[in-house]
C-alpha cells in the first residue's frame, strides 16, 4: 500500500504510534473540541454535515456506520436526517465519545445510535455488515490511509455507500493566500487561548495541507476498490465532501 505524507505526521514529538498519539490529542482537547470546532469553520461544519446525509438520504440505509465519530455530531445528523434502524458510532478516543454520550442522552437517543472503540484500521465488524459508512473530518488522521479505506469497504455490503467529509486547501486565489494565512496563525492562537493543548491546533491545520486534495483523493477512493466515486468543494473549496459505492 502506498505511504502518504500525513501518515507519518503526528500531533506530538515522542515515541508513540500516530495513532496513540491522536488518541491522546482528541482525549486532551475533547472538553473544548465542540466550541473550536464551531469557532473555527465559523458553524459552516453543520452545513456541510447535512449535504452529505442529503446524499445518502436516496439510498435509505438501515444500517450506518460513523467512523472518527468524535464527539458524535455526524452520527446524530445521519441518524436525524436517515432515521436508520442504528448508528454505529467509532473513534479511538473515549474522550471525545464520552462528549458524544453526553450528548446523544440529552436528546433520548441513547437506544438509536451506539458508541464503541474501535481503531479504523481494524473493525471487530464482520464484513459486509453496514448499507453506509460516513467519515468527517477523520480519515487525514489514519495512520494508514489505504488500509483505513480497505477496512472501510471491507464492512460495507456490495451496493452501500460511502459519505467523507474531508477539509481541504482552497484552490484559487485570493481565497488560498487568505485560508493559508488563517490556517497558520490564527487557528493555532485560538487553540491557545480556548484549549490546553496548542500543538493540537497546529497539527491539525498541517495535517490538511498535507492530505490529499481533491482528484488525487478521488483516485485513492477509486484504487481501493470503490466505484462511481464523486467529489464536490463546498465552501470555496475549504471542504471537500466525497461519495463512492462499494
Amino acid at each position: 500500500m502506498t505511504k502518504y505524507p500525513q501518515d507519518d505526521f503526528k500531533p506530538y514529538d515522542d515515541g508513540r504510534s500516530k495513532t496513540e498519539q491522536v488518541e491522546a490529542m482528541f482525549d486532551r482537547i475533547a472538553p473544548q473540541y465542540d466550541r473550536m470546532n464551531r469557532t473555527m469553520s465559523f458553524g459552516t461544519d453543520r452545513g456541510w454535515r447535512k449535504a452529505a446525509i442529503r446524499h445518502l438520504s436516496r439510498y435509505a440505509p438501515r444500517k450506518v456506520l460513523d467512523v472518527a465519530t468524535g464527539t458524535g455530531d455526524f452520527a446524530i445528523e445521519a441518524y436525524r436526517g436517515l432515521l436508520p434502524d442504528v448508528v454505529v458510532a467509532t473513534d479511538i478516543s473515549e474522550g471525545m465519545m464520552d462528549v458524544g454520550r453526553r450528548k446523544v442522552a440529552r436528546l433520548g437517543l441513547e437506544d438509536r445510535i451506539e458508541f464503541r472503540r474501535e481503531n479504523s484500521l481494524s473493525f471487530s465488524f464482520a464484513d459486509d455488515t453496514f448499507d453506509a459508512v460516513t467519515v468527517a473530518f477523520g480519515v487525514r488522521n489514519f495512520a494508514d490511509l489505504d488500509l483505513g479505506l480497505s477496512e472501510i469497504r471491507r464492512v460495507l455490503r456490495p451496493g452501500g455507500h460511502l459519505a467523507i467529509l474531508e477539509l481541504t486547501v482552497p484552490e484559487h486565489a485570493p481565497v488560498r493566500q487568505c485560508y493559508d494565512l488563517y490556517a497558520r496563525y490564527v487557528i493555532p492562537l485560538l487553540g491557545r487561548v480556548m484549549s490546553d493543548d496548542g500543538r493540537a491546533y497546529s497539527y491539525l491545520p498541517t495535517s490538511i495541507h498535507l492530505f490529499p486534495q481533491g482528484e488525487a483523493m478521488r483516485g485513492i477512493i477509486s484504487r481501493a476498490g470503490f466505484r462511481e466515486v464523486g467529489l464536490r468543494r463546498m465552501t470555496l473549496g475549504t471542504c471537500t465532501f466525497y461519495w463512492a459505492t462499494k
